[in-house]
């Protein structure tokens, strides 16, 4: 009996762990480009030793290779674009000096090849443009095995995920350039009546700008429906916007907590003014006039009523595999349909194209005579409409704004779908883009610091990492300790049970003055930036930040560079270990309780009615909880995989587990009402022992525990997978 309880409870533990760890979601997460130590730099080689590359000979528009940056074009740019103060000694290039192509090959080469090896990357594009010029367009690796066929950066379409919204927001302002929407109104004055925003308690509306810096209050939910991997289920984006209303769990405008819905209601809201189909819309203002002849929202699917036409058949030969990396290899997953929220994330394009699109971003939306918005929507997408602490992104209009090495700001957006990681920033004071995707899910890491590493190799001084700590934090540790959660993920449901795992991170303040922060994304390590008390920290290698949100000397809160969430500081009771403590506490009572049945000796069976029914509810309560915990175990074990978690969702191990909890904290709500009858009634002769009432009363004591813990994390709703 020992053992059984003590494997019980070494087993959920580690599921707890596991399932906080390993479940994946959709959208991207580590988004600031981090900077990590900087390697040695490249040598420059010769003209004749470079390697090949698909850069083309002729750049979208000349430029002297010594100029500076090109002014931006558009009227009122000029003042956005800050006075640099004197480069620092050290950095490769000074800031009028573009990136030397050979040198920059070689660095690209290098990081991209390394990553590849290291993480198990099939594939990877990568596009680099400065001063209006192509700097480097290159792919590596393969965009299917089977059979094999190599990245084509001007042919090979990636899922580039997140950046698809970029488009969206660009069509969003440019109906607010037109007069047609406006930012402080009401997002429910540009929607059908049945796929406008209720109140749900809330008396402040949704506006447009809310949309725009995620700051609508919506949860996040995702699983079992932002990705599909059969045509079939695919639905209209009205009916998907309709069918999966999130609920409302802030107040307009409160925080900002990155939001797929809200993207996706956007284009919706855009499509409607402009009385056409959203797909039609981006290709009409966007693709057909920047001449992006490889980029689309459409999808590789047969025509379906109801639906948008799928993409154009000269596209579908060139669409890149995604792939898992497991013990057996290379594996390639389903097509990932994404259409029904297609203004959130169902873009595919290509290096070549995000190259053009990036040279547009940088001259102010104007590209070849072409240009697809004003100078005020230009100067828009570099202004934050939020005020955050420095070093904290405040959305520009939608676009993310982005800390970088050497003091650098840029703005841009990373992309996430299942299988590919991408990411695209651009940088005015340098003139400079950059845009890498690769299509393997282990390339998040290289898609999220690729644009750093560049701007720490050429154009920032070297520093030397890690940075120190402050003794003095030491001291204040009681301050930040503890355990915060996310507030982008569910709030209710199974799905709320198995996001709140996910979507925690401790934070513990080592003996040496270093804050460290250990979530799904791994383990961080920060340093005060000033007083230690201030709730100011950069990260000790790169340029990543976090704000203490204070109150009464103790943090509440905090939130990251990237801004997708607050991190809010829980009670001991909503922590995993709390649940898992309980979870082993209920292990070993229903072992108890299963083995004194076996082992009680006879004189132990007398009982008075009331008991004997109790003793029959004690021991159906014992099989329900170990069935329940088995059966949780037998979930996680199979949830690693982050697209069998999406499409599988929730799946019957998941559903019978909360069945049997539920059905066993019912039975426990009996017994904790029937407890005073245990204790009152029988004389010795005919009744149980005063241990054995006591051992009784501890379990359903337990029993009560466990499942109050797993009501308040939403695990007994089996309706709601």
């Amino acid at each position: 009996m020992g053992s059984i309880a003590k494997a019980a409870v070494l087993a959920f533990a580690g599921a707890l762990a596991a399932a906080g760890l390993a479940l994946a979601q959709d959208a991207p997460v580590a988004t600031a480009p981090a900077a990590a130590p900087r390697p040695p730099a490249a040598p420059r080689p010769a003209a004749a030793a470079t390697a090949p590359s698909n850069r083309p000979a002729v750049p979208h528009r000349a430029a002297p290779a010594t100029a500076r940056p090109a002014a931006p074009s558009a009227p009122g740019l000029a003042a956005y674009v800050p006075v640099l103060p004197i480069q620092p000694s050290g950095a490769r290039l000074a800031p009028g000096e573009p990136l030397p192509p050979a040198e920059l090959e070689a660095f690209v080469d290098g990081v991209v090849r390394d990553a590849m090896a290291e993480s198990h990357i099939a594939g990877v594009a990568v596009s680099v443009v400065q001063n209006g010029q192509v700097a480097l367009k290159k792919g590596y690796g393969f965009a299917g095995l089977a059979p094999a066929r190599r990245v084509d950066p001007d042919r090979t379409l990636f899922r580039i995920g997140d950046i698809s919204r970029t488009f969206t927001w660009i069509t969003l302002m440019r109906e607010v350039e037109a007069g047609r929407i406006r930012l402080e109104a009401p997002v429910n004055l540009y929607l059908p009546e049945q796929l406008q925003v209720r109140d749900q308690g809330y008396r402040t509306p949704v506006k447009v700008a809310n949309l725009l810096d995620h700051s609508a209050g919506f949860e996040d939910r995702a699983l079992g429906h932002l990705y599909e991997n059969r045509y079939q289920r695919e639905r209209p984006l009205a009916d998907y916007l309709r069918q999966e209303r999130p609920r409302r769990v802030h107040a307009p405008g409160e925080i900002s907590s990155y939001s797929n819905y809200g993207a996706a209601l956007a284009g919706e809201a855009v499509s409607y003014v402009a009385q056409k189909p959203f797909e039609r819309l981006a290709e009409d203002e966007i693709f057909v006039p920047l001449r992006l002849a490889h980029t689309t929202f459409r999808e590789n699917r047969p025509a379906k009523a109801g639906l948008p036409a799928p993409m154009p058949a000269a596209l579908v030969a060139d669409i890149s595999d995604g792939y898992a990396w497991t013990a057996a290899g290379f594996q390639a997953r389903p097509y990932e349909f994404i259409g029904h929220i297609a203004p959130a994330a169902s873009a595919s394009s290509t290096a070549g194209d995000m190259a053009r699109y990036m040279v547009a971003l940088l001259n102010g939306g104007a590209l070849d005579g072409a240009a697809i918005y004003a100078p005020r929507t230009a100067l828009a997408f570099r202004t934050p409409l939020r005020a955050t602490p420095p070093g904290i992104n405040g959305w520009a209009h939608g676009f993310m704004v982005y800390e970088l090495p050497g003091g650098r700001r840029g703005f841009g957006h990373p992309g996430s779908t299942l299988s590919f990681k991408s990411n695209l920033v651009v940088i005015p004071e340098l003139g400079l883009g950059i845009f890498v995707s690769a299509n393997t899910e282990t390339g998040r890491d290289l898609a999220a610091r690729l644009p750093g590493r560049i701007l720490e190799q050429f154009y920032a001084p070297p520093q030397a990492f890690p940075r120190p700590g402050d003794p003095a934090l030491v001291r204040e540790r009681g301050r930040y300790q503890g355990y915060y959660v996310s507030t982008r993920r569910a709030y209710g449901g199974l799905e709320a049970f198995v996001t709140r795992l996910r979507s925690g991170a401790w934070a513990r303040v080592s003996s040496g003055g270093r804050l460290a922060t250990s979530g799904r994304e791994g383990v961080r390590t920060w340093v005060p930036e000033g007083d230690p008390a201030a709730g100011r920290f950069v990260a000790a290698s790169g340029v990543g930040r976090l704000d203490f949100n204070l109150r009464g000397g103790r943090a509440t809160g905090y939130v990251a560079s990237d801004n997708f969430g607050t991190f809010e500081r829980t009670d001991g009771w909503r922590q995993p270990r709390a649940l898992a403590i309980l979870a082993a506490l209920t292990a070993l009572a229903a072992a108890a309780t299963l083995g004194g049945v076996l082992l009680r000796n006879r004189r132990e069976f007398r009982e008075t009615s009331i008991q004997g029914r109790l003793s029959q509810i004690q021991n159906t309560q014992a099989a329900l909880w170990l069935t329940a915990i088995a059966l949780f175990l037998l979930w996680t074990s199979k949830s690693g995989d982050a697209a069998a978690l999406m499409y599988g969702w929730p799946g019957p191990s998941l559903i019978l587990a909360s069945a049997c909890a539920l059905v066993a904290a019912a039975l426990t709500l009996a017994a904790l009402v029937a407890l005073p009858a245990v204790w009152r009634g029988g004389r010795r002769v005919d009744s149980w022992s005063p241990l054995r009432k006591l051992g009784f009363s501890f379990t359903v004591l337990v029993y009560a525990a466990f499942s109050m813990a797993l009501y308040g994390w939403g695990a007994l709703t089996p309706w709601s997978g």
